[in-house]
């Protein structure tokens, strides 16, 4: 483990030299910056640098209005161990996180799809850290090592513009999954596999570590705060999926569809009953939850570009849609979907900037829903039923010039918590109100 951790070091040490002494120089004599990033990448070395700084407020709703800042710098390499060692077909990647700033959902709107994916407690961590094998001329791939799901695994392509988290890794798997599952800002060890099939039809397998963090009632990104565990003991996640590609039309218009599921071999906690039978809401319970083995979900993924911005442009109109299910009874979210637009390309001034329109939805579980009709019957109380939690985004993305992005967004949150208690009420009666985030988003790229 030492001698892991201590290469890491060494290596983020090493990236951030290479990276930073070509920007010193570059400041008088702006071709030295390009040419010595050809020379590193030539060599087998490529660097990078994302900063995303976000603005945000709510505005009416939530547990309380209120602005925050909140920010992430994301420093990556990737070596080519072809290139670097003469490691035929194989390829190093690890990158880290310097996360800072408060977080909106967290502090002021108590929803569960976090209206950035961006926001985490302040830390900084080591994020991914790989190795990839490819074989076949690149038509199977096996990864090993520290990774994330959500770039893979029930992603579109047609996703990325927008903020809120659950439009990047789908609510219904980061609410559901221990710690999140393995997306921002807590990856886990585990191996993936992609195979191309045919021209169309590309399958992935990933068998991963279960959970981020040890057990516990503590915040996983608080047990596990560098991202320095590399747990591997944890009962084990599968996931698996198909991915086809379709062509629509004359236009031949570019599209996929993707279906899968995984499979958790941990136990999960009931969401209504006790381990003797009773409801947890029963005061004559003993009040310790009942656990159920194994949770399976399924998933698929459409995404289809609808219309072209000029003949032969990848740009244009495109549509995706995400859905997915797991049992009602040891889920909080037992249905989700989500689905939406993007518009690029249709400005010969601004060919890169992008305009976006999306929504989620996320059914609270009839167990979930069973155990808040318990609570108003053995209190007495009008205590809310929780039933869903919704969100409209809409966002344009614009370059301000090359590795410079500005972003305004909108977000309105319907049934924050899905409809759970506002935590500032004491009698405990009242739902948290629709709640309305606007903000910018910066990026900044190197």
């Amino acid at each position: 483990m030492f001698s892991v951790l201590s290469r890491a070091v060494i290596l983020f040490a090493t990236a951030a030299c290479l990276v930073l002494a070509p920007v010193a120089y570059a400041d008088t004599n702006p071709a030295a910056k390009k040419d010595t990033r050809e020379l590193l990448a030539d060599a087998g070395y490529q660097f990078s640098l994302v900063y995303i700084g976000e603005g945000l407020a709510n505005i009416t709703g939530g547990m309380r209005t209120g602005a925050i800042y909140t920010g992430r710098l994301d420093l990556g390499t990737t070596i080519d161990l072809e290139k670097v060692a003469g490691w035929t077909g194989a390829s190093f990647h690890a990158n880290m996180f310097q996360i800072h700033g408060d977080g909106l959902s967290r502090s002021y709107i108590g929803n569960l799809m976090l209206v950035s994916g961006v926001e985490a407690l302040p830390a900084t961590r080591l994020y991914e850290f790989w190795v990839e094998q490819k074989l076949l001329g690149g038509k199977l791939a096996v990864r090993v090592g520290q990774q994330a799901s959500d770039i893979e695994f029930i992603d579109s392509s047609y996703d990325d513009i927008f903020v809120n988290s659950a439009l990047g890794w789908p609510g219904h798997a980061g609410i559901n999954l221990p710690s999140g599952g393995p997306s921002p800002p807590l990856s886990v060890m585990g191996i993936r596999v992609k195979a191309e099939l045919s021209d169309r039809l590309t399958a992935y397998f990933a068998l991963f570590n279960g959970d981020s963090a040890p057990p516990g009632p503590e915040d996983p990104q608080i047990k596990n705060p560098h991202g320095l565990l590399f747990r591997v003991s944890d009962p084990p996640w599968w996931i698996a999926q198909l991915k086809y590609k379709i062509q629509l039309g004359e236009s031949r218009l570019p599209g996929t569809i993707t279906g899968g599921g995984w499979y958790h071999m941990k136990s999960f906690p009931d969401q209504r009953f006790s381990a003797d039978g009773l409801s947890l809401a029963d005061p004559s319970s003993n009040g310790e939850t009942a656990w159920r083995r194994r949770n399976p979900g399924v998933f698929m993924v459409y995404e289809q570009l609808l219309m072209r911005a000029s003949p032969g442009s990848d740009k244009g109109v495109a549509f995706f849609m995400r859905a997915s299910m797991s049992p009602s009874d040891r889920n909080l979210v037992s249905a989700y979907i989500d689905g939406g637009f993007l518009f690029t390309g249709f400005s010969t001034q601004r060919p890169n900037d992008r305009f976006g329109i999306a929504a989620t939805y996320a059914r609270i579980s009839d167990r979930a829903r069973a155990l808040d009709r318990d609570t108003q019957i053995f209190t007495g109380t009008p205590y809310p039923v929780r039933d869903y939690e919704a969100i409209l985004e809409i966002t344009y993305q614009h370059e301000v010039r090359p590795g410079f992005l500005l972003q305004p967004v909108v977000q309105y949150i319907a049934h924050p918590g899905g409809g759970a208690p506002d935590p500032n009420d004491a009698t405990q009666t009242k739902r948290i109100k629709d709640g309305v985030m606007v903000g910018v988003r910066s990026t900044i790229t190197y």
